[in-house]
């Protein structure tokens, strides 16, 4: 069974993709997989030095992801420009990875996408999983995270879908906005739901 995990940034999505870990289910995180496109000698990476020029690179050679950001996040042309090289591989290599964990396990696979919504992924899966929490507290933990000021964090909140309509989409919601222990005993009582809607779906 294959359910999608999202919700805006800063909300606390990878604490929840940290417990699920942990209960046993397989995790595909599309950050760590965005990362991994975009090094050095990659396609994707020399297509963006190619659209954004070599002042988006560290002097050793490897994406200044933090440039990059600046300068998308401000320009939605730019930002266009920087999905249309980024996600058609995301999506693929998402799927792959869906496919090699499904012929190897039975076990709950979960597709832990920040835009899953956005870049189509939610076609991919059987369920979906929203994470969210407070406004304020999303834009006070993303200032803190990133180290970004109020205006770069709000810039960065505008360029995903708002968390309202996110909500729209959920199977699943899960209340970030409490102490970590809540949304951990949120986590678990999901997973246990989730576990017994796979299983009813396998017969046994």
């Amino acid at each position: 069974m294959i359910v999608g995990l999202t919700g805006g940034i800063a909300t606390g999505k990878s604490v929840v993709a940290g417990e699920l870990k942990k209960l046993g289910a397989h995790i595909i995180d599309a950050d760590k997989i965005a990362r991994e496109i975009v090094e050095p000698g990659k396609p994707a990476y020399n297509d963006i030095v190619n659209e954004f020029g070599h002042g988006m690179l560290q002097p050793d050679g490897t994406l200044d992801r933090k440039a990059l950001g600046r300068a998308v996040f401000s320009d939605p042309a730019a930002l266009e420009k920087l999905n249309n090289i980024t996600h058609p591989r995301i999506r693929e290599r998402i799927r792959e990875e869906a496919a090699r964990l499904s012929a190897e396990s039975d076990g709950l696979i979960v597709l832990d996408v920040a835009l899953l919504i956005e870049m189509g992924v939610r076609y991919e899966v059987e369920k979906i999983i929203v994470v969210y929490s407070d406004a304020a507290q999303q834009l006070e933990r993303l200032m803190k995270r990133d180290n970004m000021t109020r205006d770069e964090a709000l810039k960065r909140l505008s360029c995903q879908m708002d968390i309202k309509e996110k909500l729209k989409y959920a199977d699943y919601l899960i209340d970030n906005s409490g102490q970590l222990d809540e949304t951990i005993e949120q986590t678990r009582a999901l997973f246990g739901e989730l576990e017994g809607l796979k299983n009813i779906k396998k017969g046994t």
